[in-house]
C-alpha cells in the first residue's frame, strides 16, 4: 500500500472561532502589508502564538513541527496526521496534513502549497522561534531564497488590540476575578496550596465554558503560593498546608482560545506582623502610583524610572524582582511574549490607544529578614484615546486581603 506524504481531510464542519471572519481577514491583510513592505513572496510561521493569531488554530506540538504558509493568494496551516481534521475545523483557512511515514514530510507539505515551478525569492520566518534544524531544512529546499526575520514586525502588530480582542481580554479579566473569589473562600488554615488552587481553576474553567460554549478548553491554571513559596512569581503550587500568619500569593490565569489574562494578589492568613504590613503597604503604594502613570503617550521606561524612585524613597528598591508589567493578548506561559511592550527600563515603547498592559510591582524580602516573603499586586489596563481603564475589579491591599479564620 502506497501511503501519502501529505493530504487534506475535511472531517466534519468548520466550528465557531473566537473571532469573526472579518477580524481574521483584517489580521491577514496586515500580514500581507508586511510582506509587501519587505518584498516577501512567502511567510512561514512556526510559533504557536502567530499561527493561532492569524488562523485561530492552537497546535499541540508534542515534538512535531507545525506551520502556516502565507502567500499573496493563499494561507494554509500545516499539521501532523495525529491531529486529523481538528486543525482544519479550528481555523478559518485551508489545512494540509503531513504523515509520519517518511522523514521531513512537513517540508514536502510546504512545497505543495506553493509548487515547484516558481520558487520564492524572499521568505519571512520567525527568528525568535524557528529551530536551527527546521531553518536548515527549509533552507535546503529553498536553496536560492533569501530569508528575513519578521518576528518583531508581527509582534508590533499584535501589540495593538482590536475591539474583538479587547472584549475577550475583558471577559478573561472578569473570569480571573471570579477565580480569585473562589480561592478566597477556600483559604483556611490546614488547607493545601494544591487544593486551594484546584478550586479556583475549576471555577474559572466552568465560567469559561458557560461564556464560550463553542470554545476549546485548555491551559487555564492557578498558582497559589504560601510562606517561602511566595518568593518567585512563577513558583508552582505545592502540597504545603497553610499556617496562621502566612503570606499568600493568589494568581489566577484563565486562558480563552489562547488569550491570557491574570489576577495576582498578596494576602495574609488571619494576622500580619508590623514589618510585613510595612512592606505590603509600600508595594501597594507603588502599585497605585503605577496605575496612575499608565496612559497614552507615556514611555514604558519613564514609568519604571518614576516607580524605581518611589521604591527607593520607601526603602525597598533593593528588593524589587522584575519589570512592572507586560502586554496581554495571544500569549501564555507556554508561548508568546510581546517583549516590545513591557514596563522595563530598557523598553522605550510609547503607550498607544488599544494597547493592553499590566501594572504588577513585586518585591521579595528573603527568609531571615523582617517581613520575609514575596509581595505583588496585578491589575490589567486598557489604553484608551485619552486615558486608561483598569479592568481588574478584585480589591487589593491590607484592608481587604487579610483573610480571617
Amino acid at each position: 500500500m502506497e501511503r501519502p506524504d501529505f493530504f487534506t481531510l475535511k472531517n466534519g464542519n468548520k466550528v465557531k472561532l473566537p473571532f469573526s471572519e472579518n477580524e481574521y481577514k483584517h489580521r491577514v491583510d496586515k500580514l500581507r502589508d508586511v510582506m509587501d513592505k519587505n518584498n516577501l513572496d512567502m511567510i512561514i510561521l512556526t510559533s504557536m502564538h502567530n499561527i493561532a493569531y492569524y488562523t485561530g488554530f492552537i497546535y499541540c506540538s508534542f515534538g512535531r513541527p507545525y506551520g502556516c504558509v502565507i502567500t499573496d493568494k493563499k494561507i494554509s496551516t500545516i499539521s501532523a496526521n495525529i491531529d486529523a481534521s481538528q486543525p482544519w475545523r479550528r481555523s478559518h483557512c485551508d489545512n494540509i496534513i503531513y504523515t509520519d511515514w517518511k522523514r521531513d514530510n512537513f517540508l514536502k507539505a510546504i512545497v505543495s502549497i506553493i509548487g515547484r515551478d516558481d520558487p520564492p525569492k524572499n521568505i519571512g520566518i520567525e527568528h525568535d522561534h524557528v529551530t536551527l534544524d527546521v531553518r536548515d531544512k527549509i533552507g535546503s529546499i529553498f536553496s536560492f531564497s533569501v530569508f528575513k526575520d519578521i518576528s518583531k514586525e508581527l509582534m508590533k502588530l499584535r501589540m495593538i488590540k482590536s475591539e474583538e480582542e479587547i472584549k475577550i481580554i475583558k471577559e478573561g479579566t472578569r473570569i480571573a476575578d471570579i477565580g480569585g473569589e473562589e480561592i478566597v473562600k477556600n483559604i483556611k488554615e490546614g488547607n493545601s496550596e494544591l487544593e486551594i488552587a484546584i478550586s479556583g481553576r475549576d471555577k474559572m474553567e466552568r465560567e469559561i465554558a458557560e461564556t464560550y460554549p463553542n470554545a476549546e478548553y485548555m491551559d487555564t491554571w492557578v498558582w497559589f503560593q504560601s510562606g517561602i513559596n511566595t518568593d518567585g512569581a512563577h513558583n508552582p503550587k505545592t502540597n504545603r498546608k497553610l499556617v496562621r500568619g502566612d503570606i499568600l500569593s493568589l494568581n489566577t490565569f484563565p486562558m480563552i482560545s489562547g488569550y491570557y489574562t491574570a489576577l495576582e494578589r498578596t494576602l495574609f492568613l488571619d494576622q500580619i506582623d508590623d514589618a510585613s504590613l510595612k512592606a505590603w503597604e509600600a508595594n501597594v503604594k507603588v502599585h497605585k502610583r503605577g496605575l496612575e502613570l499608565i496612559k497614552p503617550g507615556v514611555k514604558c521606561s519613564d514609568i519604571c524610572i518614576e516607580l524605581n524612585e518611589l521604591f527607593a524613597e520607601l526603602g525597598y528598591l533593593q528588593y524589587r524582582t522584575f519589570g512592572y508589567g507586560h502586554s496581554f493578548g495571544m500569549l501564555s506561559h507556554f508561548y508568546g511574549r510581546e517583549s516590545g511592550l513591557e514596563l522595563r527600563e530598557d523598553i522605550d515603547t510609547i503607550l498607544e490607544e488599544n494597547m493592553v498592559i499590566s501594572m504588577e510591582p513585586m518585591i521579595l524580602i528573603p527568609e531571615g529578614k523582617d517581613g520575609a516573603g514575596g509581595y505583588r499586586e496585578h491589575d490589567i489596563m486598557v489604553i484608551g484615546k485619552d486615558s486608561a481603564q483598569n479592568i481588574t475589579k478584585f480589591p487589593f491591599g491590607p484592608e481587604h486581603n487579610i483573610i480571617k479564620i
